[in-house]
């Protein structure tokens, strides 16, 4: 018996049966829904990427920091130095003024000492009955009384003893006299050293706030410069002119510090503050200047902008930065932290001008 194989029927799709399913009308207008739909969901997908590509150009994946400009930076410490400064030189000067006074209380310390050795001897020659006598104690009376045998040698006695025990305390009170003078000068000066030692106490405690600062200044300026510092220490020379004799070696030892480190505090040789910087100039013309600008500007006459020579002093800061002029609109001064003794122009936050000598 011969087998024959099963005819295969063909495969339909689902849709092909879900068409012929539907009655012709119908599946005409199933099919013009069904190609609508299809091309909005199209239309719309395409849409959706575009707006997200849009976003992405516009706004970014992550948004970028901008790192600080120079100029920002050195605003920002610009800024910064400006509050700082101030303290830095009225540490100076109540370092200076602590220093001053404690010399004065010591010199009258050792004026008092012999005093006081003056009256421990006047108290030994005077005696026993003596010191009683000066007390107003009556006992040694008495005990002269009790001791002697004849009234005339005991009357004798009494008014040697007087007499001596007088003049032995004229002498003593003359001396304790002089010497309360001196302890009454000291007194208040030791309140005004005590004083300023608390200050230095505090300022002590602020050395760690300043350092701390100076040292964020620092890190600025090497985000913006590197370790070269910025723009150039000499545009100019330096000093323009020469004005010969001992303003000269002013000049010229200002110019000669250009490069050197800003450290606030110092006033040489390898380092220097803004004031430690002008004093040690001027010392070299044998003019003593206080470590402190303020106090630079209180002891010298002024001067106007037109008058300046060099050797001047400019003041800036409300008093709490000062240059020394070099000539040709040119100041050399010792700027900031973190940056180094350098020339800069004249102008710009000048207070006043002031002529040492």
């Amino acid at each position: 018996m011969a087998h024959h194989a099963p005819r295969l029927r063909p495969v339909r799709s689902v849709h092909a049966d879900r068409d012929t399913a539907i009655p012709p009308t119908r599946r005409s207008r199933f099919t013009s829904t069904r190609s609508r739909f299809t091309a909005t969901r199209s239309w719309y997908t395409a849409t959706l990427a575009a707006i997200a590509s849009i976003a992405v150009v516009l706004v970014g994946a992550t948004p970028a920091h901008a790192e600080p400009s120079v100029t920002e930076i050195e605003n920002q410490i610009d800024k910064a130095w400006a509050k700082l400064e101030p303290i830095i030189e009225k540490h100076n000067a109540t370092r200076q003024d602590l220093a001053g006074k404690k010399k004065q209380a010591d010199a009258l310390g050792k004026k008092i000492q012999p005093l006081q050795r003056q009256i421990d001897e006047a108290m030994g020659k005077v005696g026993a009955l003596a010191v009683q006598a000066y007390k107003g104690d009556n006992a040694s009376t008495l005990n002269a009384i009790l001791t002697t045998g004849s009234p005339t040698t005991l009357l004798d006695q009494l008014g040697v003893l007087d007499q001596f025990a007088r003049q032995q305390q004229h002498d003593i009170q003359a001396v304790v006299d002089l010497k309360n003078r001196y302890a009454a000068q000291k007194g208040p000066l030791d309140v005004l050293v005590a004083q300023l030692t608390r200050t230095e106490a505090e300022l002590a405690a602020k050395k760690k706030e300043i350092d701390a600062e100076v040292t964020r200044l620092q890190k600025l300026r090497l985000v913006a410069y590197g370790n070269g510092g910025g723009g150039v220490l000499r545009p100019a020379p330096c000093p323009a002119t020469y004005p010969g004799g001992s303003t000269g070696q002013v000049v010229k030892f200002a110019c000669a510090q250009i490069g050197k480190p800003y450290v606030w505090g110092s006033a040489g040789p390898n380092s220097y503050d803004c004031s430690g910087l002008t004093l040690r100039a001027w010392q070299q013309a044998g003019v003593s200047l206080p470590h402190n600008a303020a106090q630079q500007r209180a002891m010298m006459p002024h001067v106007s902008r037109a008058e300046l020579r060099p050797g001047d002093l400019v003041f800036y800061n409300g008093l709490a930065h000062v240059g020394l002029y070099v000539g040709d609109g040119w100041v050399v001064h010792a700027p900031t932290a973190g940056d180094q003794v350098r020339m800069r122009k004249v102008d710009g936050g000048v207070h006043s001008y002031g002529r040492p000598g």
